[in-house]
């Protein structure tokens, strides 16, 4: 069993920041990759970013590339997302996802609105 528990979202102003954290808890020893996803009112879920647990290696959404930057504390099993540089097109839902060889594990998701 694997938990996967969000917090930090809030509202913002545009230009504003928000860091989300994401800690993940139980049978994480397989864990390879945690993400961020996001899905705003009437859309998909989309990417936003991920790392790998080995290497750190990153991977952005074009879309926020050069805004958001993703880092992880493995002692901690938690994952980190910098929001900077905030936009309005920015609001929704964002989940964190994590990838272990028995599956993708998700959190129940955290609420960022940016106003305009």
């Amino acid at each position: 069993q694997v938990r996967m528990v969000e917090s930090g979202g809030g509202l913002v102003q545009t230009g504003g920041s928000l860091r989300l954290s994401c800690a993940a808890s139980g049978r994480t020893f397989s864990m390879y990759a945690m993400g961020w996803f996001r899905q705003a009112p009437g859309k998909e879920r989309e990417f936003v970013a991920r790392i790998n647990w080995i290497g750190g290696i990153t991977y952005y959404a074009d879309s926020v590339k050069g805004r958001f930057t993703i880092s992880r504390d493995n002692a901690k099993n938690t994952v980190y997302l910098q929001m900077n540089s905030l936009k309005p097109e920015d609001t929704a839902v964002y989940y964190c996802a994590g990838d272990l060889s028995g599956g993708t594990y998700w959190g129940q998701g955290t609420q960022v609105t940016v106003s305009s």
